[in-house]
């Protein structure tokens, strides 16, 4: 089967975080050892716990820095020493900032290193990862690198999804949060043409708006202005990633597959 990853090791990054499992899901349906790494002071949540409890020989959790080289290096060699050489790689770790009472700031207000932090956690933790676990895979001559984008990585965010929040400033998405997404699909466009002689292939899957708790005005307002009427659920997310991580896609890279229900099409 085109879609079948058994015998294939996977490492998903930010597994502990909100779409981590979603994403460690998918792959171990499909067959495939799994690999998640997070923070130390990540918590353990429910989603991942029961992931556990069923795949327990085909999970595993270890912890680690996107932007620490010497301990993602460890990682990948006690990986291939114990669950073998990884051939796929989801660069899902990030920061993101949903709508809610958190700190807000207006655009010219932004602090420094907060901007600088989101980038340097998405844009180049993302490359750092790669960095560590791409060559392996160009050793082999096969192997596919998923990033994770996002919807905002091609569009701007509209700020009257928000403008019921009673919040001052009011909530903006924040800027560097597209900006590192873009920047993203870029580097993936850069690694794909890079890699392609290599068998390794490299793509972003680019989620539009992820239902996760968001008040009723909000996915009122979202739900609007997507076609298909609604936010994805994570089950509508799992056969791209599937897609893309399988040979199925053989021939597809250097691409960013949007699944936003249509909201970029107007």
């Amino acid at each position: 089967m085109i879609f079948d990853l058994t015998g294939r090791v996977a490492v998903v990054t930010g597994a502990l975080g909100r779409l981590g499992p979603t994403w460690c899901e998918a792959l171990l349906d499909a067959g495939a050892t799994v690999l998640g790494l997070d923070l130390d002071a990540a918590g353990v949540g429910e989603g991942f716990q029961s992931l556990q409890a069923r795949w327990p020989s085909q999970l595993a959790l270890w912890r680690a820095d996107v932007l620490d080289r010497g301990r993602l290096q460890a990682v990948r060699a006690q990986c291939e020493a114990e669950l073998g050489v990884p051939v796929i790689l989801v660069n899902n770790a990030g920061i993101d900032q949903p709508p809610g009472p958190a700190k807000t700031y207006a655009i010219e207000d932004v602090p420094a290193d907060v901007f600088q932090g989101v980038l340097e956690v998405n844009l180049f933790g993302a490359f750092l990862v790669t960095q560590v676990f791409g060559p392996a895979m160009v050793t082999r001559r096969s192997g596919s690198v998923i990033n994770i984008g996002s919807l905002y990585a091609s569009v701007s965010p509209d700020p009257r999804f928000y403008d019921h929040l009673e919040v001052d400033p009011p909530f903006l998405k924040p800027i560097a949060y597209g900006a590192s997404k873009a920047a993203l699909v870029n580097v993936t466009k850069y690694l794909a043409t890079h890699w392609g002689q290599y068998g390794v292939r490299v793509n972003a899957l680019s989620p539009g708006g992820v239902l996760g708790g968001q008040d009723e005005e909000f996915q009122r307002k979202f739900n609007a202005r997507v076609p298909l009427g609604r936010m994805a659920t994570a089950k509508d997310l799992q056969g791209p990633l599937v897609f893309l991580a399988s040979d199925a896609s053989s021939y597809v890279t250097g691409i960013e597959l949007l699944v936003d229900g249509g909201f970029t099409a107007w």
